[in-house]
């Protein structure tokens, strides 16, 4: 049976190549993309769905477009937020928290991302596995900290992971076929990381399409037992 899929966060370089590289799979029947701006006319494959993850009436909104008989194999919530062009950068020391940046930076990747979940883990196939993936980061592991700074992102996807891990738990009694899972994409050309390109060596930095593909491989590999866990783009399971 081909699958059904939705990519929350289309627009951005690594939900876009999410979706691209599902478009073109044959066994995906229909992606539906979600976004703040839509771009792009339906199709039999693609329909395209209007959201803003920042206004829980906007999410519970966009759901009630869906078909009412509708169920996913494959939740994909590819939203999160590092800067922006005025006044959101990562802290580099404590004299640069405020906050204005923790509630913003908390709202778009913990807040967001929990209030998809809350609407959105209905409509998972139950009969047959399906996976429900939120991007995260390797600065969310406490255990993996050893540089500091970043406080309100660190937070935020440390606070987005234990988020998945509640899931996981709370769902597995409904829906013990469903895989909850964090992804940590590497680091991406895109606007997300391009302040901080020169820091990376060049073999370290992926493009979007590649870093997709991993993390779709990622995603066909997962079981049961990896249900509430946070893995990175080659697979490696990165500790709390």
């Amino acid at each position: 049976m081909k699958k059904t899929v939705a990519v929350i966060g289309s627009n951005g370089a690594i939900g876009n190549s999410i979706s691209e590289i599902l478009i073109k799979d044959d066994s995906v029947q229909v992606v539906y993309k979600f976004s703040r701006i839509l771009n792009n006319e339906n199709s039999d494959k693609v329909k395209n769905i209007q959201i803003d993850i920042k206004d829980e009436t906007s999410i519970e909104k966009s759901i009630g477009k869906l078909p009412n008989d509708i169920k996913f194999d494959l939740i994909f919530v590819a939203t999160g937020m590092l800067h922006n062009d005025d006044d959101i950068f990562p802290e580099k020391s404590i004299k640069d928290i405020s906050k204005k940046k923790l509630q913003k930076i908390l709202l778009v990747n913990t807040v967001g991302p929990t209030l998809v979940g809350k609407y959105f883990i209905p409509f998972l196939k139950k009969d047959t596995r399906s996976v429900f993936a939120f991007l995260s980061a390797r600065v969310g592991s406490i255990s993996d900290n050893k540089l500091g700074g970043w406080y309100s992102y660190r937070a935020s996807k440390t606070a987005l992971n234990q988020i998945i891990k509640n899931f996981s738990i709370e769902i597995r009694r409904s829906n013990p076929n469903a895989i909850f899972v964090g992804l940590q994409p590497g680091t991406v050309k895109s606007y997300l990381s391009k302040p901080f390109e020169k820091n990376v060596k060049a073999e370290n930095l992926f493009t979007p399409h590649y870093s997709a593909e991993k993390l779709l491989e990622v995603i066909n590999n997962l079981d049961k037992d990896d249900s509430g866990k946070i893995y990175a783009w080659d697979g490696e399971e990165i500790q709390p």
